[in-house]
């Protein structure tokens, strides 16, 4: 037994004790009673193991027999339960004591729960960290200051590919920080202050030879004995930083040409004219816009068009001298920024010169792939201080000047009221738009007129627009601001609906009926659509489509040939007329032509010439109308303005006419009216009226006029006198004239001279001098070159001059009528032409036909050979014409036989006449062997019908 001092001590001690003999508890203090929730009396005789866990109770019996046996142990650390079933910690040591004079084992226990716990929450929160160091690619160290000593933890390790078991090193020398910037961490961290935390960013090197940059944070502490010591926590930012440099670059460059964007452009322009107030200089930017860009990308997709603008960016910077900067502003839009000296003499010389070398260089031939590409451009140019003081503004005053750019001038210098004329324009845009809401638009109508008849043969639709806010707005105003507002095609959409809504509604009114064209802008020609959309507006509108024509220009075309000419065969197919519109402007060809389903050419107003003209622009006139006509299209001529015009085109056959001569383009009403009154040309204007035979008299003297006047008039002629040459020019202008006698000398222009004039202008007249004065040379010359026919002499015999003027009239006659079978020759020809390409066309088809039969021949042969039987096919005239090689086993000798009467060949049961040819077939012997033996009737169109004889070897049924 425990001494009585012994015992006041464990009584009183606040570690937990109990005793343990033969496997029962014999004493407790009052702290183990406590501790695991029991009381004291009624612990006294419990089993030793009454408060361990179930999983512990194997353990703890082999402790308490190793101590009875007298092993010595060491305290160690276990779990316990209370009576409540908590669980708690505690720290175990057993020992072996005598207690009552016999073997005992002495338990202490203390409780380490709180320990524990702490334990396990700094372990968890040290493995947090080092997970949330992997995860976040970051690591940490502790620095001893002033020593300088540098401990890495296990992230920072694992971050820089190092040893668990790296030495420590100084700040002074880490040898993972490249050496460039030792100097810079080392330096922070001596004189970083106490408590106040800082970063900053650097590289380091991995153990794998990787650079990261890392966010580098620290911050120095001192503990209560005044030992220093600094925490840092150093975080991977290289992919950050690589993001951040990206996104740097994409907001400040043009991701496919690696130029500067819009806004670094601007940025640098602003920095340029900071710099340019103080050393005076001249800051000037070119607004450069290339549209084949977006051409080619709505054509081709989105990588010709990046391919083309690299090509043009690289020439750009290749352009560009130092210190200039060249920039892409937009898909199609580059801009460029040049400095002059400011007392640079005649700057805006040198500025228009280098962007018109830099439009050279930029228009050269770009191959992309097998195409060869052209990209036009157009550039606007504005100046600092001259035209504006702010980056923006200035940019944007080169992009108005560009407004103004054309054709003929793709190079224009900003001036002041380009703004003022630019805001006009947006104030159009906007009241256009409003414009088609509110139907504020009309249609008017200029006739076309047939030459050959006179009357009206169509009209074209023109767009009018009367703004309440702005007047009557020209049209070629506001088309130009729909085109580069995106507005056309919404206006084109416009113009055909109501186009349409009119043919229907002068139809319902009994308005003879004429076909009315609309132009279609060449947006519009892009939609592949577009003859379903027609289609769609005629049935809404219940238009007739042969009176539907579609005006489209050589330069639309001419864009994509294949394209264009496909979606207009389309259109055609529906009826509606197709017109090709200022022919002779563009770049087309004859082979291009005739591979266009086109009815009208519309000869462009500068080809439309009179009697004032040069002789090589009547030519080109003559030979564009000859060239169309010879290709079977009709001929249109616009913009006819004069007597003399409309003359000079009908002596040339031309076929339709259009412009002021006959009426200016009007309202819906008007020109129903006009339609109504059956207005036509006057007789003298018209190919196909018959007319007498004129004869022109040129001369000075009106004595010898009024002579020849009345000795030709008696045979009939209609004649017409001019009294110098230039009179006699406007007398052919006013009527159509056969024969021509013209005197010699005259003021002003000689009769040869005149006389070459009316050749060239009239080629189909007869001419002929009459004169007393013979300048042998140039009425020789004139004689050779074809200007004249004859030459006679003053004074004259009567009966010579009217035989002479009567056989000039029977040339001209035959020459009439050898053009006009000439034509009816070419129309033949045309005519046959086609029609030998479509035979040949049926050829072809039928080759393709008979290819196709011949090979479904062969296949049904093939079959017929294989088929397990014997096949017989006998012509309608009885020869043999088919054996298969069952046929040929069973009768030997019958493949030689082909061609030959069937009788002769074939076994008598095999010609029978009576077989019931729709049964189930007979049963015939042939060759020791039944077969069932079918024939089928072939019966073909315009042909006797041929026999199929099949045999089959007849199975015998077994007995059961």
């Amino acid at each position: 037994m425990l001494g009585d001092d012994a015992r006041a001590l464990i009584e009183h001690s606040q570690t937990a004790h109990f005793v343990i003999q033969e496997e029962r508890i014999v004493y407790a203090n009052p702290t183990f009673a406590a501790l695991i929730g029991w009381p004291r009396e009624d612990l006294i005789g419990q089993h030793h193991q009454v408060a361990a866990p179930p999983e512990h109770l194997e353990r703890t019996r082999e402790i308490v027999a190793r101590r009875l046996a007298g092993k010595v142990g060491r305290p160690g650390q276990m779990p316990m339960v209370r009576r409540d079933g908590s669980r708690l910690d505690v720290r175990v040591f057993a020992t072996l004591v005598p207690f009552g004079g016999r073997p005992a084992v002495l338990v202490t226990l203390n409780d380490i729960t709180e320990l524990t716990g702490a334990l396990q929450r700094a372990s968890w929160n040290a493995q947090m960290l080092e997970r949330t160091e992997t995860l976040c690619r970051s690591g940490s160290f502790e620095i001893t200051l002033p020593e300088g000593l540098v401990k890495l933890s296990s992230g920072l390790q694992q971050l820089l590919g190092l040893a668990a078991d790296a030495p420590a090193c100084s700040i002074d020398a880490l040898d993972w920080v490249p050496p460039d910037e030792r100097d810079l961490v080392a330096g922070i961290w001596r004189g970083a202050e106490l408590g106040e935390p800082f970063d900053f960013q650097h590289r380091v090197l991995t153990a794998q030879g990787q650079r990261l940059t890392v966010l580098h944070r620290g911050r120095v502490e001192q503990d209560e004995a005044g030992k220093r010591r600094g925490i840092a926590l150093l975080q991977d930012i290289t992919a950050q930083r690589e993001a951040e440099q990206r996104m740097q670059q994409l907001a400040t460059q043009d991701d496919v040409t690696g130029l500067p964007n819009r806004a670094a452009f601007l940025d640098k322009v602003d920095a340029a004219i900071v710099a340019a107030g103080w050393d005076k200089h001249i800051v000037t930017l070119l607004a450069i816009d290339v549209p084949r860009i977006s051409e080619l990308r709505d054509k081709l997709g989105f990588c010709a068009g990046d391919a083309l603008a690299m090509a043009l960016a690289a020439r750009l910077q290749q352009t560009a001298s130092e210190g200039e900067v060249v920039a892409r502003l937009g898909s199609h839009e580059f801009a460029l920024m040049l400095k002059l000296p400011a007392d640079a003499t005649e700057a805006q010389s040198i500025v228009l010169a280098r962007a018109e070398r830099m439009r050279q260089v930029l228009e050269t031939t770009v191959r992309l792939s097998t195409t060869e590409i052209i990209a036009r451009c157009i550039i606007g140019v504005a100046s600092f201080p001259g035209d504006a003081q702010r980056p923006v503004e200035l940019l944007e005053l080169a992009q108005t000047a560009r407004l103004r750019a054309t054709q003929d001038g793709p190079v224009v210098l900003y001036e002041p009221e380009s703004n003022a004329r630019a805001l006009h324009e947006m104030r159009v845009e906007a009241l256009l738009c409003k414009a088609i809401a509110d139907d504020e638009l009309e249609l008017h109508y200029q006739p076309q007129v047939d030459l050959s008849n006179g009357h009206v043969a169509g009209a074209e639709a023109l767009l009018r627009w009367t703004s309440p806010a702005l007047g009557v707005v020209s049209p070629g105003e506001f088309i130009a601001v729909a085109e580069r507002a995106g507005l056309i095609a919404a206006l084109g959409d416009w113009v055909l609906r109501r186009a349409c809504q009119q043919i229907a509604q002068w139809r319902a009114e009994g308005v003879p009926p004429v076909r009315i064209g609309v132009n279609f802008s060449p947006l519009q020609l892009q939609r592949r659509d577009l003859a379903q959309h027609i289609q769609a507006i005629l049935l809404e509108t219940g238009a007739v489509p042969a009176l539907l024509g579609v005006e489209v220009t050589e330069g639309s075309v001419m864009a994509d040939v294949g394209h264009a000419a496909a979606v207009l065969r389309e259109i055609k197919a529906l009826g509606v007329e197709i017109a090709l519109d200022d022919f002779g402007t563009g770049y087309s060809s004859l082979s291009r032509l005739r591979s266009l389903p086109i009815d009208v050419v519309k000869i462009d107003r500068l080809f439309v010439h009179d009697v004032t003209a040069a002789s090589e622009d009547v030519s080109v006139t003559r030979a564009l109308i000859t060239m169309a006509q010879g290709l079977q299209l009709k001929v249109l001529a616009e913009g006819v303005e004069s007597e003399g015009q409309l003359s000079l085109l009908a002596a040339n056959r031309c076929d339709l006419i259009q412009g002021f001569v006959f009426s200016a383009a009007l309202p819906a009403d008007a020109f129903a009216t006009l339609l109504r009154e059956g207005r036509r040309l006057p007789d003298r204007f018209v190919t196909r009226v018959r007319r007498t035979r004129t004869l022109l008299l040129v001369d000075d003297d009106v004595h010898i006029l009024a002579s020849l006047k009345r000795l030709l008039r008696r045979d009939g002629y209609t004649i017409v006198t001019a009294a110098s040459g230039a009179e006699g020019l406007q007398r052919l202008a006013e009527c159509e004239v056969d024969v021509i006698v013209s005197d010699q000398r005259m003021p002003a222009m000689t009769g040869v001279d005149f006389l070459r004039r009316a050749k060239d202008l009239y080629p189909y007249t007869i001419r002929m001098v009459l004169s007393g004065y013979t300048e042998l040379q140039s009425i020789i010359d004139a004689i050779n070159e074809g200007a004249i026919y004859k030459f006679l002499t003053k004074p004259w015999d009567d009966g010579l001059l009217r035989g002479h003027v009567a056989e000039a009239f029977r040339q001209k006659e035959l020459a009439d009528e050898n053009r006009r079978l000439a034509r009816q020759v070419e129309s033949a020809n045309a005519d046959y032409q086609a029609l030998n390409q479509r035979l040949e066309a049926l050829l072809a088809q039928q080759r393709s036909e008979t290819e196709l039969l011949a090979l479904a021949a062969s296949s049904a042969r093939d079959a017929l050979e294989a088929l397990p039987g014997a096949v017989v096919v006998v012509d309608g005239d009885g020869t043999l014409a088919f054996v298969n090689a069952g046929a040929r086993e069973l009768i030997p000798g019958a493949a030689a036989e082909l061609g030959a009467r069937a009788v002769d060949v074939l076994p008598d049961c095999m010609t029978r006449t009576d077989w019931d040819t729709g049964g189930p077939g007979s049963i015939i012997e042939l060759g020791g062997r039944r077969h069932r033996a079918l024939r089928r009737t072939l019966q073909r169109d315009g042909q006797m019908p041929s026999h199929i004889l099949l045999l089959t070897p007849e199975i015998a049924a077994k007995a059961h």
